[in-house]
């Protein structure tokens, strides 16, 4: 009987320091967990944030890029009806001299104008 006393004796110290042991580490592994789990949670709020951001800024290119798109249509047209203009005037032989007149006046106008600058 005293070797079984022992016995229990000696292992039921093993098991109480063994749940002890367990116990204090478990609490360690729990503040680590709960530790990382909020760094994780930052760092999710973080690209979040920055993929609502991107997001906004993805829009707003779009509409500008929808803005400037309308705008080149618009001056499309425009080229469109100058160039047809000029094709009546190249046609007929006045229209020629006029066209020639103009161009020069323009070209002396740059070249005294970069002279200047």
């Amino acid at each position: 009987m005293n070797s079984r006393r022992s016995r229990a004796a000696l292992f039921d110290g093993i098991e109480e320091g063994g749940v002890r042991a367990y116990s204090s580490s478990h609490e360690i592994d729990e503040s680590t967990n709960d530790r990382a789990m909020e760094g994780l949670q930052d760092r999710v709020n973080f690209l979040k944030r920055l993929t609502g951001d991107i997001h906004e800024e993805v829009q707003n290119h779009n509409r500008m890029l929808d803005r400037m798109g309308n705008d080149m249509d618009s001056s499309r047209g425009i080229l469109s009806g100058t160039v047809d203009r000029f094709k009546t005037v190249f046609e007929t032989k006045s229209g020629r001299r006029m066209a020639t007149l103009v161009a020069s006046f323009l070209a002396l106008f740059l070249l005294i104008y970069y002279m200047t600058r």
